[in-house]
């Protein structure tokens, strides 16, 4: 069996590069600079347009937690409906309880309007008190993937734990490896870890077109600048291709 490459897009020219980069399949958001967002039904249409690979869409309603209200749950529950109508390949969803498990309730609501579609559990999952239990639970609940870096902020630093979750998930639940994934650190993670899928943005800092620039406006986050764009890099993504594929 062969190792996936998925990569994380938020804009069409990201999505061209990922493809081109040999990038397997694509999990689509929007905001990628503030973790992901719920992308918008035009730029799923687009990206549809150009790139001929599997598409998962990240749902997320909001910045910060996955405790989500009730008003946040239905929004969810719509944009299933609706992606699944437009015809992406899968869903990427969370939803977590006060005290840092899963919400069942809502997740099986969820996987209910998802009609078939593949779902992955996004990484909600490293924030879950017991990862161990929360896999059983994602089985349970028909999870095709749990996207995670081992609860660290890198995966490098959760290596100990994604081994753990790749022998506890038998190859009946893939554990996609996120967090700080590129070419330098795929040999030891997929040897460590003997995972065999990995999720990665391979983006990069480009200068805006902008050349008249108001330096005392923000229009979000003031650490994050207005005249800064991120994109995929194609070359970042044919690199972690060229090191998948010699393993």
């Amino acid at each position: 069996m062969g190792y996936t490459l998925e990569c994380c897009v938020d804009s069409v020219e990201s999505a061209i590069a990922a493809k081109k980069g040999g990038a397997d399949r694509l999990e689509l958001c929007s905001a990628l600079v503030i973790g992901g967002l719920s992308p918008s039904q035009a730029l799923y249409r687009k990206i549809r347009e150009q790139a001929d690979i599997p598409i998962r869409v990240l749902l997320r309603p909001r910045f910060g937690d996955f405790c989500y209200t009730d008003y946040e749950h239905e929004i969810l529950k719509e944009e299933v409906r609706s992606f699944c109508k437009l015809g992406a390949d899968g869903i990427v969803i969370g939803t977590m309880k006060p005290d840092g498990t899963l919400n069942l309730e809502q997740m099986k609501e969820l996987m209910e309007e998802a009609q078939g579609m593949t779902v992955t559990l996004h990484r909600a999952f490293d924030m879950c008190q017991d990862p161990f239990q929360t896999l059983e639970e994602a089985k349970r609940l028909g999870i095709h993937t749990i996207l995670t870096s081992g609860q660290k902020n890198v995966c490098t630093e959760g290596m100990d734990l994604l081994k753990e979750l790749v022998e506890q998930a038998q190859g009946k639940t893939e554990i996609l490896v996120g967090g700080g994934v590129d070419a330098s650190v795929l040999p030891v993670l997929a040897e460590k870890t003997k995972a065999k899928a990995f999720h990665m943005s391979g983006k990069v800092s480009i200068e805006s077109e902008m050349q008249y620039r108001k330096q005392d406006v923000s229009m979000g986050v003031a650490s994050v600048s207005e005249y800064e764009i991120w994109r995929t890099s194609e070359k970042r993504i044919r690199e972690a291709r060229r090191v998948l594929d010699h393993l």
